[in-house]
């Protein structure tokens, strides 16, 4: 059993101003503090790329992302090798928090952002972000009828580093449509609460809003199983999961070399965090995977290992 390396008292001490500047919210950072952030970050950065872990969560760090996720991404551009350092994320809301924000400014590598409002967009713009490095942005609501050419307006094609997806409803469906690009690195979020064995999703709606879609905000997205289905018929393995239980990660078939590959019961983690919501809109902070499962147990999934449907209540629940 490989032993990972153990964080030195002074990687210990960073991880602790990094969690001190993101205590700040996403308020925007002064220009000291950005600076103080990224270097803090390229601390983090090299400690884990030349460790070797069991897990990949204990990779995790994070500078921009909202949970480990750039930890976990740096020890993997670290092993995977990557020829066109390329990068798509999907669902980035404003882009002051997302997955590939400190690959863009730590690794210098090139990226194109989408999400459905102008946010990301003035973002990019009112900083130096587009003028620093090379990253375009994109403006759409996406769905499988649109995902491919999207990307391909965004000058992508072939391929790639790195794919993010995240649009917290239509996920499954639409990494399904994509053609376009073929990433090394995957990266793409999963509802915990459809817990670590059936490889189910929301059925497919174009129009699907995770904040319409049902008032609690819970039922959207797919299965780790569902995922894992996907990403395996696509050439995919998937080598683990964030302790937040949020998102999964998964490297292609030729670039995978030497990298865990745990099975998706193995890998699954259930999410902690208590994002619920009341018919007005408000969090309830409800705790627990049954009673979260209740609010939704009369809605649909789809099977997509058998093509089937069901409720909540038919296909998850123990």
């Amino acid at each position: 059993m490989k032993a990972p390396r153990r964080a030195t008292a002074a990687v210990a001490r960073v991880r602790r101003l990094v969690g001190i500047l993101r205590d700040r919210s996403l308020a925007p950072l002064t220009s000291r503090e950005h600076q103080l952030a990224l270097a803090l970050g390229r601390m983090e950065a090299r400690a884990v790329r030349a460790a070797v872990y069991d897990d990949i969560r204990d990779a995790e760090f994070q500078v921009f992302s909202q949970w480990g996720e750039d930890g976990i991404i740096q020890y993997l551009v670290a092993r995977v090798p990557v020829d066109r350092p390329v990068f798509v994320e999907f669902g980035v809301e404003g882009y002051r928090e997302s997955n590939t924000r400190f690959l863009l400014e730590n690794d210098h590598w090139e990226g194109l952002v989408i999400d459905s409002g102008r946010a990301h967009l003035d973002f990019l713009d009112e900083g130096e972000l587009r003028w620093r490095y090379t990253i375009e942005g994109r403006s759409a609501f996406l769905d499988r009828g649109n995902i491919n050419q999207v990307i391909r307006d965004g000058g992508v094609e072939g391929d790639i580093g790195l794919l993010s997806v995240d649009v917290d409803g239509n996920d499954y469906w639409i990494l399904d449509a994509i053609e376009v690009v073929s990433p090394r690195i995957l990266v793409v979020e999963y509802n915990s609460l459809f817990g670590a064995e059936a490889a189910v999703t929301v059925p497919y709606r174009p129009d699907f809003d995770r904040r319409t879609a049902h008032w609690s905000g819970l039922w959207y997205g797919a299965s780790l199983a569902a995922l894992d289905h996907l990403a395996r018929s696509r050439g995919c393995q998937l080598v683990g999961c964030n302790r937040a239980g949020v998102n999964a990660f998964f490297v292609r078939n030729d670039v995978v070399g030497d990298l865990p590959t745990p099975a998706p019961a193995a890998a699954y983690v259930q999410a902690r965090h208590r994002e619920a919501r009341d018919l007005d809109g408000n969090l309830i902070y409800l705790s627990g995977r049954p009673a979260q499962l209740a609010l939704i147990a009369d809605e649909a999934l789809v099977d997509v290992r058998t093509g089937e449907g069901g409720t909540v209540r038919d296909m998850v629940l123990d």
